[in-house]
Formats: C-alpha cells, sequence, structure tokens
C-alpha cells in the first residue's frame, strides 16, 4: 500500500483546486483520484459542446433522479461530470458567486468563518476576471472568467424588454450586487472552456510530489477505529489501496460524496445494514439536505431565421466552425445561457429570488438538448433559493452504481409561488414592445396557460433541474450535519468533505463558482490546521 500525505478523492471541480492547492507545498505528497476518464476531447474544449456532453456517457455519470408526483412522475436526467475537472468540464461555463445573503445566511446558522466578507478572498484568489471590475473581482487567479464574447439583436432586445419594465442593466451580477439583466460571465479563455483542470491541474501537472490517477472509481474509505487512514479504488477491475498520513479529503460532488460515505459503513445504521454494509459511524445527516434549483423552460417561435436553431445547421454551420478554428468567435462560444436576469417575485424581499437564462435559440427537449428546426428563443426559470429538500442515498452497495436521487422539487408551497410568479414575469417581458416584435408566439407553455393551477401543471411536466446539486453532506453543529465549518467529517478524524455537498443552503444561481471557493478555503483551512500541528477531529 503506497502513502501519501493527503488523499483528494474525485477530481472534480473542487478536487482539481485542493490537489493544485496541497500539492503547492514542495514538502507533502498528493494523490487525485478521478473514476473517469482524462478530460481529452474536442467537445470539452469547444465552449457549445457542452450539449453534445450533457447528452453523452464518456465524460457524464448521466444519473436520473427517482421518478416522483411533484414532477408528474417523470425521472429527470440528472447529469454529472465523470472527467478531469468534474461537472466544469462539461456544464454550461456560467460564473455566478450568488448573492452576500447566501454565505452571511450561512455564517448566521453557526458557520464561522463562511459569511460574505470572510469568503470574498478566495472568490478572487481563484479568479482572474478580464472584464474591469472593481475591487471585489480577482485578476491574478488560474480560473479564467471572460465576459460573453458575442452579442446578438434578440439578446439586447430581450434586456431592452426588461428595463422598460423597470428592471436595471447590471454591468456586473458577481460584485455582490446581483440584481438587474446583462450578459452572463463566463469560465473562458481565449474562446476555449476553461475547466478547473485546465486552470489548477494543467500548469502543474508534472509536480514531482503530485500523483493523478484517472479510471480510478473509489470503493470504500478506509478506516481504523474513528479515524480514516486511506481509500480502496479500483483501475480498470484492479483493485488497489492507497494510505494518507495526514487526511483524505472527499470531493466526490453531491450525488457521490454521501454515496461514498455509506459504502464505507458512515451514515444512517438503518439504511447502511439495509444494504449489508457494517456500520462504522453513524451519522443521520449523510445524504439528507439534497437542494437544487428546479427550472421550467418557456420557449418562443422567433418570426426572424437569425437564431442558433438555424445557424447551427449546414453550410452556416461550416461557415461557423472555420470562423470558429481562425478567430475563437461565433455561435461555436455560445454557453448554455447567454442573457442573465435576477428579479424580486415578490415586495419585502432582500434580494431577487428568481434567476432567467435566455438564449436564442429553442430546443425540442431540455432532456436531448437537440435545436429545433424552426427560429425559437428559450428563457429558463429557476427559483434562487428553493426551500424543499430532497435526499440522495444508495441504492446497492456496489460501487459505481446509480444511486436514488430524490429532489422532492416544488414540496414547498413558497418554491411553487416563486416558479409561478417567475414564468408570469417572464412572460410580460415577451410582450414589452422592445421584444415582442420579434415574436411569432409563445410555443411553451402558450396562451393557454393562464391560471395558477395551470402554470404549476405547466411546471410540474415540464421542468427540470439545472444541474445544481449541493447539501448532502451539509456544514453545521446541528444533529443533521455531516461536516463541521472547517469541513471536518463530525466524530472522525483525518477526513473532510470539500464540495458542493457541504452547502447548507444553495447558492442564488449556478453552483459552480462557488464550489471553487469552498475548495479554495478548505486548502487553506488544511494547510493552517497541519501549520499548526492540530490534529484533524471533529
Amino acid at each position: 500500500m503506497a502513502d501519501w500525505d493527503y488523499i483528494v478523492v474525485g477530481g472534480g471541480s473542487a478536487g482539481c483546486v485542493l490537489a493544485a492547492r496541497l500539492s503547492e507545498d514542495p514538502n507533502v505528497k498528493v494523490l487525485l483520484l478521478e473514476a473517469g476518464p482524462r478530460d481529452k476531447s474536442i467537445w470539452i474544449d469547444v465552449p457549445v459542446g457542452f450539449s453534445q456532453l450533457m447528452r453523452g456517457t464518456k465524460f457524464n455519470w448521466a444519473f436520473e433522479m427517482e421518478p416522483e408526483d411533484n414532477v408528474a412522475g417523470r425521472a429527470i436526467p440528472c447529469p454529472r461530470g465523470r472527467t478531469l475537472g468534474g461537472s466544469s468540464s462539461i456544464n454550461g461555463m456560467l460564473y455566478v458567486r450568488g448573492q452576500p445573503l447566501d454565505y452571511d445566511t450561512w455564517a448566521q446558522q453557526g458557520n464561522r468563518g463562511w459569511s460574505y466578507d470572510q469568503v470574498l478572498p478566495y472568490f478572487k484568489k481563484s479568479e482572474h476576471y478580464e472584464g474591469k471590475g472593481d475591487e471585489s473581482r480577482g485578476k491574478n487567479g488560474p480560473l479564467n472568467v471572460a465576459d460573453m464574447i458575442e452579442r446578438h439583436e434578440l439578446c439586447d432586445a430581450f434586456i431592452d424588454a426588461a428595463a422598460g419594465l423597470g428592471y436595471p442593466r447590471n454591468p456586473d451580477y458577481n460584485n455582490g450586487k446581483q440584481e438587474g439583466f446583462g450578459y452572463y460571465q463566463t469560465t473562458m479563455k481565449g474562446g476555449k472552456r476553461w475547466s478547473t483542470a485546465r486552470a489548477f491541474i494543467d500548469p502543474i501537472r508534472h509536480r514531482p510530489n503530485l500523483d493523478i490517477e484517472t479510471d480510478a472509481l473509489a470503493s470504500r474509505l478506509l478506516l481504523e477505529g474513528k479515524r480514516c487512514v486511506g481509500v480502496a479504488y479500483t483501475v480498470h477491475g484492479r483493485e488497489k489501496q492507497a494510505r494518507a498520513n495526514r487526511e483524505v479529503i472527499v470531493s466526490c460532488g453531491a450525488v457521490q460524496s454521501p454515496q461514498l460515505l455509506e459504502l464505507s459503513g458512515i451514515g444512517q445504521p438503518e439504511l447502511l445494514k439495509t444494504h449489508g454494509i457494517e456500520v462504522r459511524h453513524e451519522l443521520k445527516g449523510v445524504g439528507e439536505n439534497y437542494g437544487d434549483h428546479f427550472a421550467p423552460r418557456m420557449n418562443w417561435r422567433v418570426k426572424n431565421k437569425f437564431t442558433l436553431n438555424e445557424q447551427s445547421r449546414g453550410l452556416n454551420l461550416v461557415k461557423e466552425v472555420v470562423k470558429y478554428y481562425t478567430t475563437r468567435r461565433g455561435i461555436l462560444t455560445w454557453t448554455a445561457g447567454i442573457v442573465y436576469g435576477f428579479v424580486r417575485t415578490r415586495p419585502g424581499l432582500e434580494g431577487p429570488d428568481m434567476q432567467f437564462h435566455m438564449a436564442h435559440a429553442s430546443y425540442g427537449t431540455a432532456a436531448t438538448r437537440l435545436l429545433e428546426a424552426e427560429p425559437g428563443m428559450t428563457v429558463v426559470i429557476g427559483q434562487c433559493r428553493p426551500e424543499s429538500r430532497g435526499s440522495i442515498h444508495i441504492k446497492s452497495a456496489t460501487p459505481g452504481a446509480p444511486p436514488a436521487i430524490r429532489p422532492n422539487f416544488l414540496s414547498s408551497q413558497t418554491d411553487r409561488d416563486c416558479t409561478v410568479a417567475g414564468m408570469q414575469i417572464a412572460r410580460k417581458i415577451l410582450q414589452h414592445p422592445a421584444v415582442a416584435k420579434y415574436i411569432a408566439y409563445e410555443n411553451n407553455p402558450g396562451d393557454k396557460v393562464q391560471s395558477y393551477d395551470e402554470w404549476l401543471d405547466f411546471a410540474r411536466r415540464t421542468g427540470q433541474t439545472t444541474y445544481h446539486v449541493v447539501g448532502t453532506c451539509k456544514m453545521g453543529s446541528d444533529p443533521m450535519a455531516v461536516v463541521d465549518d472547517r469541513l471536518r467529517v463530525h466524530g472522525l478524524a483525518g477526513l473532510r468533505v470539500i464540495d458542493a455537498s457541504i452547502m447548507p443552503t444553495v447558492t442564488s444561481g449556478n453552483t459552480n463558482a462557488p464550489t471553487i471557493m469552498i475548495a479554495e478555503k478548505g486548502a487553506d483551512m488544511i494547510k493552517e490546521d497541519a501549520k499548526a500541528g492540530l490534529k484533524v477531529a471533529a
């Protein structure tokens, strides 16, 4: 059994950051384990390739949620990155920090060191923002953040329509003031995707104290009493073990971090016994507190033949491919959402509670992401801070088997009200003259949908996840918390969880930027504790 100081399990959005930061110390040895293959694919580098990656399986775990009555009995797709860079290698590349309220709420819940002012330095540390920005933006980090390269007449019209209804234009929604409309910022560099693997691992891949193993599926954590001492894993069917002299850091993401804990005998005793797993450590919160952004997608038929639907076909596509490879511009640089909107659905709120993603494109279904033949545009509606909570638990004791993902979407009345209000606001924006002149008709849900119950029925039948899975190993000090505010697993030494699963509540917007921040802060905590000579124990 080989020895390392730190073993990072999961080479995704958080794991790549952790491996890079921990291996900055030449006196420690770091092992990074990733279950998927190397991140070598044209679809990863070309921004528009996210659509192919989302429906593929080579770099995507391609999970499905359990059918639930709240969403008309549908099994909603739940893609997760399965390669170096994790979901940052297959996602829509949108960079959204969230609102100060998100992090101040974490701190108010008793998580010391997690207020907005305390996490802001870690957002800045990771980031190199190409735009102007103010003092809240980072300029020297490895993660390149760029303004949207292209603009489009229909996107501009949508922003103009929102402004015409009194919503502010906002040139930078990532500076602590999120409200308003504008173009998204992206994790891209020179017209190419800039995942955490590209940003954090590629420049330091050859450090002598860093080992990276891909196709390495973790099967269980190795425990000696109440201390984690290593990891058992398989590479192409061959069983291996690695020992950590200091710590094991689980960074498998909010779907698979609780899965690995449960496979290791850490979790709810009744559940573990059901699957024949020896109970090594009781933690009732493992796999609970699952939060996510539920998103109905409205779309409109457009009069003008200038949307991505037509531009991505035939000779137009050939021209765009040539344009991209000669200039790194054009439609191949478009991301999952083009225009953002953050609005309040009712008076009295401290900040926006609704997020819009608008794109001058429309899809047959959100799951297949195949563009329609006729011109179209889409607005995705997503509640910023949903109250509904679900769970993610193993369905078998087999490593790598899909877990049971139960989001429990729309179980809260607040969530139902907010979702309906968001769709109604989107319709009002599209009825404004600034954009209405481009619209032939509302395709989905269509003008026939008017009442609250009709709107809610449409959301239940068609809404999807926006892939922002968090919370399943939540941070806190209450009985359902899995890690403390230094991300150490309660009751076990030598083990931390550092990824989106530790979020007590979902942040207001896309979750990749906060996940990277968590990893930056977590790496510093590990270094601080090691320097202070503290025993890493809850």
